[in-house]
């Protein structure tokens, strides 16, 4: 039962994108099309789910001084694997997603996750955690990516689903269109938490867990100062 609940926090309840807010950057960027965002989420939960175990493995050997620096080289060895093989083997999405692929070194949420979470569990929850978490970043990433395709060029996956579909909302394959799209997410999952909470007879509130300190950055940079 834990297990399940380390890998299906991240898909609704702690969804990085769209409850933490985490890692907004490539989720704007990179949304432009559904396959953009779905190998962009890939590409993440490739690093997350290896990043977690790796640093769960080496979790009790690594000095607390030190522990950043060598979650980073961790973090940047499996991003430098993803790089390669996404320059090798997709070549149209590496030109697609650009500088992004590099950048998830310093993803909050790949750091986040490591410190938060895998340098405190053991090998299997960690990759719950990773995988779940992944998951999460990967469905909302392409559920804003399809809403963005689908609106401003009428296609799915680059597919056109009808020839004579009118291109009414070319703003949303634009960067204003990430910042709408996801306005309107983040709306209506206030509104199905708050339907949801009058049905059991209580106020929504914001867990006190869901503030901005949950992802330990915060509490990172404090200790080693």
């Amino acid at each position: 039962m834990n297990l399940w609940k380390d890998f299906s926090k991240g898909i609704w309840k702690e969804n990085p994108v769209l409850v933490l807010m985490l890692g907004m950057c490539p989720s704007l960027a990179t949304t432009s099309s559904g396959s953009n965002a779905l190998g962009m989420g890939l590409a993440t939960t490739f690093v997350l789910v290896c990043s977690n175990l790796a640093i769960s493995s080496i979790r009790k050997i690594v000095p607390g001084k030190i522990r950043i620096p060598c979650y980073i080289v961790v973090i940047a060895a499996f991003v430098t694997v993803v790089d390669l093989l996404m320059q090798a083997y997709t070549g149209a999405l590496y030109e697609a997603l650009g500088i992004f692929i590099p950048l998830i070194v310093v993803n909050c949420i790949v750091l986040g996750r490591a410190e938060a979470f895998a340098s405190k569990h053991g090998l299997l929850s960690s990759f719950m955690d990773g995988l779940g978490m992944g998951c999460g970043f990967t469905l909302a990433l392409t559920i804003i990516g399809l809403i963005r395709e689908f609106l401003s060029a009428g296609t799915l996956f680059n597919v056109l689903v009808s020839e004579n579909y009118p291109v009414l909302f070319s703003v949303m394959g634009q960067a204003p269109g990430g910042f709408m799209v996801m306005g309107f997410i983040l709306a209506g999952m206030n509104f199905l938490n708050m339907r949801k909470a009058r049905k059991e007879g209580r106020d929504f509130v914001n867990p006190v867990d869901m503030d901005c300190k949950h992802c330990m950055i915060c509490r990172i940079t404090d200790e080693d100062k």
